[in-house]
């Protein structure tokens, strides 16, 4: 390139497109936890009962279970997306941002793997 002008310099380094879909993604996990949650709630709330067993059974339902697992991975990939962005706005040095974005992204796989397994464990145990 030379050392032409600041605007040379310039040319050819804009948008990395990158940001759009990170944003969209955070919308659509809102939308989509905003959604299973309403359901979940109201679904919850016209059982009949809400002791233990009533509640063991209800999750125990395919319904239920299944959107129990999805918003309960739709939350961490939220959470996720969202604590992204804060370690890389307020994170600066290259290798604690690294080891945070690392550890940030085992965590929340742990946590819906630990919810899912949870769920599916409830699921296929019945209403015994």
């Amino acid at each position: 390139m030379g050392n032409g002008t600041s605007i040379g310099k310039v040319r050819g380094l804009g948008s990395a497109h990158h940001g759009t879909h990170h944003w969209l993604l955070q919308r659509f996990t809102a939308i989509g936890n905003l959604i299973l949650g309403l359901f979940l709630a109201f679904s919850l709330a016209l059982l009949p009962s809400h002791d233990y067993a009533a509640l063991r059974a209800w999750a125990a339902e395919p319904l239920p279970a299944a959107a129990l697992a999805i918003f309960s991975v739709n939350v961490f990939w939220h959470a996720r997306l969202g604590l992204q962005v804060l370690v890389e706005d307020y994170v600066h040095t290259p290798g604690n941002k690294f080891a945070a974005i690392a550890a940030l992204n085992i965590l929340a796989v742990a946590g819906a793997g630990i919810a899912v397994f949870s769920i599916v464990r409830i699921a296929l145990a019945g209403a015994a």
